[in-house]
């Protein structure tokens, strides 16, 4: 493992609050090395891993996000001539995903009225939090999110339209559906192709 450093990397790692300890470790992530069986045991190395999961560096599976590629990066160049640029989350990208979450579990399809009682966003702030979090790990991008939820939703009224029974009431809420990963089979359906075949609408007027 070598990694040079000038002053000019070392006044940047320190501006941004990096250690030489988590250079270290992130290069050993690099190198494919099981960090967590390296630190387990070693209360200062467990401090050290725990700060880079913190910062975004490295991904509990021990995978290396894109702010940590892009500090890698600057540190391979040999004369850096800019500072770290950190990498910039776009709000807007979150904003569309929210605004494409269902509110409520009170909706219209194919012209048939489903009344609910629930509500789905909740905690927008720890929502924006982790879907940048999914985000910087580099697996998918907004765009996937956006579609997985729109394939789900859309799914879960079909199968309401054809049982004549509430389906989305079964959606978790927006947090729930972020911290365990809800989205990925949906995501993986449709790289896949997967589409849903949609039910002819019936005549306006008929409710439920």
């Amino acid at each position: 493992m070598n990694v040079k450093l000038t002053l000019f990397h070392f006044k940047e790692l320190q501006r941004l609050g990096f250690t030489l300890d988590m250079i270290f470790l992130l290069k050993l992530a690099e190198e494919e090395a099981d960090l967590h069986s390296i630190c387990s045991g070693n209360a200062k190395l467990e401090i050290i891993l725990q700060g880079i999961l913190r910062k975004g560096l490295i991904t509990p599976q021990n995978k290396i996000t894109l702010m940590g590629n892009n500090l890698i990066n600057f540190l391979k160049e040999e004369v850096p001539e800019e500072k770290i640029v950190k990498l910039k989350t776009n709000a807007d990208d979150f904003e569309r995903w929210w605004k494409a979450y269902p509110g409520t579990d009170t909706f219209t399809h194919n012209g048939v009225k489903f009344d609910g009682t629930r509500a789905f966003r909740a905690k927008k702030d720890e929502c924006q939090v982790k879907f940048n979090s999914i985000l910087n790990e580099g697996d998918y991008t907004a765009d996937d999110m956006i579609s997985a939820i729109e394939f789900d939703v859309l799914q879960k009224k079909e199968n309401s339209f054809k049982t004549k029974t509430n389906r989305l009431t079964f959606l978790q809420n927006t947090l729930t559906y972020l911290n365990q990963r809800t989205f990925e089979p949906f995501i993986e359906l449709i790289k896949e192709g997967h589409k849903i075949e949609l039910s002819k609408p019936i005549s306006k007027g008929t409710d439920i």
